[in-house]
């Protein structure tokens, strides 16, 4: 049937191809010191006291190209006077639309390169260091202070939330002791020469969720952050490169970075991240640069770093990563699968028999054999290969994908606007022995709007059609299993409705149901998960 025949409900339906494929990083074993070997140990009485560089670009635009370029950069550009982040944020809390939000911000963290020109010149191919000689560009962000806040007030787990380091003698090793990170153990861990990594701020401090919050919607991938504080005149981890876009934020005191090309093609980009190296592994770095507050250096998945504190200062940084899993390869591994299924479904060429003899011929202890049976058969496999791309589900596949991404994602962090106007600022409440206001509602003339751009997604299960979201989302990464309900066929087109009309608001007798009590179903369900606000705040009659 053509698709512009077909209803919602079977559009979805007919995506469908199967479970979503859960993926989680998992955090490196803890080892004890060894009591030993030339390592940090903790011991109470051991008390140890605005210009732009880039590697060259391998492009050359046209002028035509660069005349676009400065077009767009200077209208993306329009107000942005380099604020500082609170004011940022505050600023940001006045936008209308969250994707709008996440490019301003992006353009903050980046400034004075444009977004235009990182994204053509240097995201996943080459580093970038941004030197600002201003040490409070990102004030607010994170600091030693609220570190020590946290590990006073928050339940950090050693191993869960926070790993102790030391990379000495070319052996990088993790000292983590088992239970609850308190100060008075983690601070003489750092006195001793230890490295302190926090695995998941964006748990404990409320600027970094909503900036990660933020920063999610512009990748279209999960957001996350470590930070690392490093005593002077030390190093907490070997050479290594990750499986992340790297974008290192230096917040107080300054480090010494290197970077080094991937050694091969088979590690531009690649899959996972890798082992530890040793110095005569890796070669002459291609950056050798001192960032100092203020700073930033990005550098692709695949470029081996390190960084080590000078003699004079110790070293905060956040890192900021995201597009993990995220490639096209990502994608295809839940294509391919899937375009096979529906091809043996809907092809009697792909359920066909093997040849009766083909284990005679095949297989890698046949790979030197001249035999014409092996060309033939794989010139048929061939062909069977160039097929699939006629049964491939894209849609779906990338469903699929989104269904992972909206796990992965950080909650929204409602501003006080947004805060007051959704199901958390209504105004129902015990008071007097009783429960006030509960005859509040949303009403046929009620506006409403999702909170976010990226929030919540349709997507095929079967022969049901779910609405995946994330406003029900921990802070910490896959606490929570994914956040989904099913979507009655009678709000499907209704549900698409208030997903493209964002960032306008809507009214509820607008949305496309065949009945009032439809409408208001679906507002209200939407409302009490969090999904959407309104434009103005309920009120009781």
């Amino acid at each position: 049937m053509d698709r512009k025949h077909m209803s919602a409900l079977s559009i979805y339906q007919s995506l469908s191809w199967g479970p979503a494929t859960r993926v989680q990083a998992e955090s490196p074993p803890a080892k004890k010191p060894k009591k030993k070997v030339n390592v940090p140990q903790p011991n109470k009485k051991t008390n140890k006291k605005k210009r732009v560089k880039a590697l060259k670009s391998s492009t050359n635009p046209s002028s035509s190209d660069k005349a676009q370029d400065e077009s767009r950069e200077n209208d993306y550009r329009e107000g942005f006077d380099n604020p500082a982040l609170d004011k940022l944020l505050t600023d940001l809390a006045k936008v209308n639309n969250s994707r709008e939000r996440a490019n301003r911000l992006f353009q903050w963290l980046i400034h004075p390169v444009q977004a235009k020109t990182f994204f053509r010149d240097n995201w996943e191919k080459k580093p970038i260091l941004i030197q600002r000689q201003n040490p409070d560009y990102y004030k607010g962000l994170f600091s030693t202070a609220e570190f020590d806040h946290i590990l006073r007030n928050d339940n950090v787990l050693y191993g869960v939330n926070l790993d102790v380091t030391s990379y000495t003698n070319d052996t990088r090793e993790t000292h983590n002791p088992p239970g609850r990170a308190l100060p008075y153990a983690v601070w003489d861990f750092f006195e001793s020469g230890c490295s302190i990594r926090m695995l998941n701020p964006q748990a404990f401090s409320s600027t970094v969720w909503q900036v990660l919050s933020i920063l999610q919607e512009m990748f279209g991938s999960m957001a996350g952050a470590n930070t690392y504080l490093t005593p002077a005149g030390t190093q907490g981890f070997a050479p290594h490169y990750d499986d992340i876009e790297a974008f290192i934020v230096q917040l107080e005191g300054k480090k010494h970075w290197r970077v080094y090309n991937p050694r091969s093609e088979d590690e531009v980009l690649p899959v996972v991240s890798s082992p530890n190296f040793n110095q005569a592994e890796i070669g002459q770095p291609v950056m050798d640069v001192v960032l100092e507050a203020g700073d930033l250096l990005y550098f692709p998945r695949g470029f081996i770093h390190q960084g080590e504190c000078l003699p004079d200062a110790h070293s905060l940084h956040i890192t900021i990563s995201s597009f993990q899993k995220n490639s096209w390869g990502d994608l295809l591994l839940k294509l391919m699968p899937a375009a096979v299924e529906i091809a043996m479904e809907d092809d009697v060429e792909f359920r066909k028999g093997l040849p009766l003899d083909y284990l005679q011929f095949m297989g890698v202890q046949y790979s030197e054999k001249e035999d014409p049976r092996r060309d033939k058969f794989m010139a048929h496999a061939q062909g069977l290969m160039k097929k699939l791309v006629h049964f491939a589900p894209v849609d779906a596949a990338v469903d699929q994908k989104a269904r992972e991404f909206l796990h992965d994602c950080l909650p929204p962090m409602l501003t006080a606007e947004e805060h007051a106007r959704s199901v958390y600022g209504a105004p129902v409440r015990w008071g007097d022995g009783e429960a006030l206001n509960v005859n509040v509602r949303i009403k046929g003339q009620t506006q409403i709007r999702l909170v976010r751009a990226g929030a919540a997604r349709l997507c095929s299960n079967g022969d049901n059609v779910l609405l995946c979201y994330t406003t029900e989302n921990s802070r910490v990464y896959h606490k929570e299993e994914p956040k989904s309900f099913e979507i009655q066929a009678e709000h499907i087109d209704a549900m698409e409705f208030l997903i493209h009309a964002y960032p306008k608001f809507i009214t509820v007798s607008s949305l496309p149901c065949d009945t009032a009590a439809a409408k208001a179903s679906l507002a209200e369900l939407l409302f009490e998960k969090g999904l959407i606000h309104t434009a103005k705040p309920l009120t009781a009659e």
